[in-house]
């Protein structure tokens, strides 16, 4: 029989419902259960994870499922369930007081606290019987001799919290701007992390990490460097034919666990997506490789199929695991294969390097390739327009087989800053293929994120069965407002801009540190947690702090603000000898480092064909580049003053306000630039 359900029944998080039926007397994260600790004068124990995560359903199932594990937590802790998706805030202070332990993060995250929620000691995933005599021994400790010991240890670990990110790093602040010579520096620091055998960085499990694939894609528009070139095309290539990327239905896996990219830990998430969205189609602008294109298509098919809500917005992640098994949903017999593809079995095998024994484990497959198209083609004698159509009619009878399989589960939450990164890939692919359904959906995303996520008081961070909850964090607005940005340059819908506008004023009222010139994660009117933070490292995602510093830089031509251009370069400037150190680990701060060592070019178009003409520039990749339009006068101030010559549409191509002769082609344009 099910144990009655506890708190996290009235949650909307899935993760946080996953353990509702706990015998733990689990909280959500807020005041009720720090006011019953400090009442009750009892240690928190604070376990934090996610939908997707392979270890939280192992830690569950053999700790949490556990009656007599779960009689040992209630005793001696107030227990707390914290979804990292839903309250990164959370996350990121306890994350960084295990990194103070000196213990290696990950998820599950699992930290106790005293009853003012301050870190004394802390883990990830724990065994069932270590786990046991860990709470056994805290427990008893808290409770007698060693608390005054425990409480000490919180205090220091607070101090540690609550230091300032640059204060902690100790960056010098860079006195004159940026300089070719330091830009080699940055570019050498970082190559030297290459794999240049399997593409990536040098090292096991392997993270997609599309900050650094851009960086590469306009450090070599800037330099011309081969090698910067060849890195990212092995990287996209590899990745692409490896068991990362969804062979059968579009999308990437989260990361691989070797160095080959050929085996995934198979859950898939909406932030990996819309990245890869945008890198893949910014590389097929640059190389016009058809492998990018088909990955791109397939990738927002993906999307479009098995993460799109009836609404609009986009779902968080589908689970690594299905029945208890991970990758389940994915893998394949070589009899499964034959079963779904009959006599061409045989060959779409060798094309998926699929072997009766199995390339994984238990005779399971993976699909993967080894070959580029043409090369395979040409093994077997194939024409490539051939090859290329039996491998569509694979992808659908294989997918079809697998869409009778029991799915993975679904994480039916809907983030803001989520959905920013797949609003902005989805207008990256729009600019690179014009195909029209990829900007329909990028404005039906938009349109929800506006009416469901936007209210008078500021962005929500969450949404689900009708309702948002959580206040936005630096991420949602960043990230947000970047896509508007976007959206505006790929449909001169002046809407957008303004939205991007409002929401910075409200970022620069509510989050900014006047005295250091960066932003804090957290709103100062929000929940105020034991330290508030400012987000300085690039990850998988692109650390807050960069993403607004590139938004003013790229508002402040837009809107011809200086304040704005002034404080993203006073931003750089704070952590310009860091990135310059390790660009591996603040790729989208090296980004705009690229960006500002040149003058970056404001494009206005004015004219009746201003709509076909931005299409035709678009195609190309211009980074560093901000684009306005208009069919006529606009009140814009890229687009004041400009109109169009002769009846005719004019392009104005301006760097720092000095404009070049306008023209009335886009040929002529990109001569300009």
């Amino acid at each position: 029989m099910n144990p009655p359900p506890n708190r996290l029944a009235l949650e909307s998080s899935p993760y946080l419902l996953q353990h509702a039926r706990n015998p733990v007397d689990w909280y959500p994260w807020g005041a009720e259960a720090r006011q019953r600790a400090q009442a009750e004068n009892k240690p928190i124990l604070v376990s934090i994870g996610y939908a997707a995560c392979h270890w939280c359903h192992v830690m569950e199932r053999e700790s949490f499922e556990n009656p007599q594990v779960a009689a040992v937590m209630n005793t001696h802790f107030v227990c707390i369930k914290v979804d990292r998706e839903e309250r990164p805030d959370v996350d990121q202070v306890y994350m960084e007081a295990l990194h103070a332990m000196g213990v290696q993060g990950g998820w599950p995250l699992n930290v106790f606290l005293t009853p003012e929620a301050k870190p004394f000691y802390g883990g990830t995933y724990f065994p069932p019987q270590n786990w046991l005599q860990l709470l056994a021994s805290i427990g008893r400790g808290y409770a007698g001799e060693y608390r005054s010991e425990l409480q000490a240890s919180a205090e220091q670990f607070a101090q540690v919290l609550q230091r300032s990110e640059l204060d902690k790093y100790r960056p010098a602040e860079a006195a004159d701007g940026v300089s070719d010579d330091e830009f080699k520096l940055l570019v050498y620091n970082l190559a030297s992390k290459f794999d240049r055998e399997q593409g990536g960085l040098n090292r096991a499990p392997k993270f997609p990490m599309p900050g650094i694939g851009r960086f590469l894609l306009h450090a070599h528009a800037l330099s011309g460097s081969p090698t910067l070139r060849n890195q990212l095309n092995l990287t996209l290539r590899q990745m692409a034919h490896g068991g990362l990327y969804d062979q059968v239905g579009g999308g990437f896996a989260r990361y691989s666990v070797d160095e080959a990219w050929l085996v995934p830990h198979f859950e898939k998430m909406l932030y990996d997506n819309g990245q890869l969205l945008s890198l893949y189609a910014e590389a097929f602008q640059v190389t016009a490789d058809p492998l990018y294109r088909r990955v791109v298509y397939d990738t927002v098919a993906f999307l479009q199929r098995e993460l799109l809500s009836p609404e609009g917005g986009f779902y968080s992640s589908l689970d690594a695991d299905t029945e208890g098994e991970e990758g389940r949903f994915y893998v394949w017999t070589q009899e499964e294969l034959h079963a779904a593809l009959g006599d061409e079995a045989t060959l779409a095998s060798a094309y998926y390097s699929c072997t009766p024994e199995g390339n994984w484990e238990h005779g399971l497959n993976i699909l993967h390739r080894t070959s580029p198209d043409a090369e395979f083609a040409q093994q077997h004698a194939l024409p490539p327009a051939e090859l290329q159509t039996m491998v569509e009619r694979w992808q659908q009878k294989l997918l079809a087989a697998r869409n009778a399989r029991t799915r993975p589960a679904l994480d039916d939450k809907i983030l803001t800053g989520w959905n920013a990164l797949a609003l902005q890939g989805l207008t990256d692919a729009y600019r690179a293929f014009t195909e029209p359904q990829f900007l329909d959906l990028a404005l039906q995303n938009a349109r929800f994120l506006r009416e469901k996520l936007q209210t008078s008081e500021g962005l929500r961070r969450n949404y689900k069965n009708g309702r948002a909850t959580i206040p936005a964090f630096l991420e949602d607005y960043a990230l947000l407002i970047q896509a508007y940005i976007s959206l505006y340059e790929v449909s001169f819908a002046e809407e957008w801009l303004r939205e991007a506008e409002q929401l910075t004023e409200y970022v620069l009222a509510h989050f900014l540190d006047p005295q250091e010139q960066l932003f804090y994660f957290t709103a100062d009117n929000g929940e105020a947690l034991i330290a508030r933070k400012r987000e300085l490292f690039d990850n998988v995602i692109p650390a807050s702090n960069s993403v607004m510093a590139h938004n003013l830089h790229r508002l402040g031509l837009h809107l011809e603000n200086h304040r704005y251009q002034e404080l993203a370069g006073a931003m750089l400037r704070q952590v310009q000898a860091l990135v310059v150190q390790e660009p591996h680990s603040l790729a989208n701060w090296a980004l705009l480092y690229t960006a500002r060592l040149r003058p970056s070019a404001e494009i206005a178009i004015v004219g009746p064909e201003a709509e076909q003409f931005r299409r035709e520039l678009s195609r190309q990749y211009l980074p560093n580049t901000v684009l306005a339009g208009s069919v006529g006068a606009s009140p814009l101030p890229l687009l004041q003053g400009r109109t169009a010559r002769n009846a005719q549409t004019t392009i104005y191509v301006c760097f720092n306000r000095a404009c070049r002769q306008p023209v009335h082609s886009v040929a002529e344009a990109l001569a300009q630039l």
